[in-house]
């Protein structure tokens, strides 16, 4: 349970990292030029008042599980000040790059890459190999593994890790009644391992499988969990992991779905289904959709026109309650966070 000195570390710390990607970010603004949409944007845009009290609401939310005991102060919520200034420098010089593919709509250079090189063709799925977000290398390469974290808190003010923690709530919630050591997780699409660092430090004995396509990012992540044991790194697609049946009795999936095409969004709820045991849970954060937060509907729809994300605008009009019921699940809970969906669906 948290005290007073939960709450000032907690405060003290996030006001700090908010106070330095909410400045990356409007420095952001300064350095780049809006792209022109191609029509005009339907729906409002919430101005900077909104978002920053959205933010704190996220915030006290946060706080409020710690404090409640859902899971932990964050164990590294204040990031080393030389480690801080060395990941501004980098993303401001790779901001150069990006705002250059931004405006000439570059976003298949790593594509291209492959079919000159003959690497990663074959290798990986058509819709896998493009710069999403126009970030440099996509996902196909430690530097951008190296920037990946710091660019989604510049974009989300420092909201990013808060929305993450939300899983962490229906996971207790699955856990508090179950032996943690006896249970298996399966991260899909976990990244750098930024929201496994998360299970780990609350639930250290609990066994888990980290999943993803880019090898570069599985080594992130095995550099970002080295502290802990009971890990294992699967390079697979979601889609199709070649993992054994009901394997694992908890899956998470944290801000993938919005970066892939409709079909695949099923393969992978139908593949979850396949992994998990009867009563077992599967836990999504991912971004709003459209009518989950009514004022942001414009900021919605210029999303993918501003960073590349092919597939963001079918996502925020799929149907994801159907979807999940189509794989089988069972929808237990919906809920809105800042910029996050939080969804929990059980395995009957």
């Amino acid at each position: 349970m948290g005290g007073p000195l939960t709450r000032a570390a907690y405060t003290l710390g996030q006001s700090a990292r908010v106070g330095l990607f909410w400045g990356q970010y409007l420095l952001s603004a300064r350095l780049t030029k809006p792209v022109k949409a191609p029509r005009p944007i339907e729906g409002p845009f919430p101005d900077r008042q909104r978002i920053l009290r959205d933010l704190r609401t996220l915030m006290a939310r946060d706080l409020a599980n710690i404090e409640a005991g859902l899971y932990r102060l964050p164990h590294d919520l204040v990031e080393a000040p030389l480690q801080a200034i060395g990941r501004t420098r980098r993303y401001l010089t790779d901001l150069r790059e990006v705002e250059r593919r931004r405006h000439s709509r570059a976003h298949d250079e790593v594509y291209r890459e492959a079919r000159r090189e003959g690497e990663h063709e074959g290798r990986f799925p058509r819709y896998y190999l493009q710069n999403f977000h126009y970030q440099t290398d996509g996902w196909l390469s430690r530097r951008s593994a190296e920037l990946y974290d710091h660019q989604v808190e510049v974009l989300f003010g420092g909201g990013a890790d808060a929305m993450r923690r939300q899983a962490l709530v229906p996971l207790y919630d699955f856990l508090k009644s179950r032996r943690t050591a006896e249970t298996r997780l399966l991260d899909i699409a976990s990244g750098t391992g930024r929201f496994l660092s998360f299970v780990k430090d609350n639930y250290p004995r609990l066994k888990v499988t980290a999943l993803d396509l880019s090898p570069a990012y599985l080594e992130a992540a095995a550099e970002t969990l080295r502290a802990w044991r009971g890990i294992d790194f699967v390079n697979a697609p979601a889609e199709q992991t070649g993992l054994p049946d009901e394997s694992h009795d908890l899956a998470t999936c944290i801000f993938l779905f919005h970066e892939l095409p409709r079909k695949v969004r099923r393969l992978v709820a139908r593949e979850a289904f396949r992994l998990l045991k009867p009563g077992g849970r599967f836990i999504l954060v991912d971004s709003v959709q459209r009518g989950d937060q009514p004022d942001y509907e414009g900021l919605l729809n210029y999303f993918p026109i501003a960073f590349h994300e092919p597939y963001y605008a079918d996502y925020i009009g799929d149907d994801l309650e159907g979807l999940f019921e189509g794989a089988g699940f069972t929808v237990l809970s919906t809920e809105i966070a800042y910029f996050a969906r939080v969804m929990v669906m059980e395995k009957g």
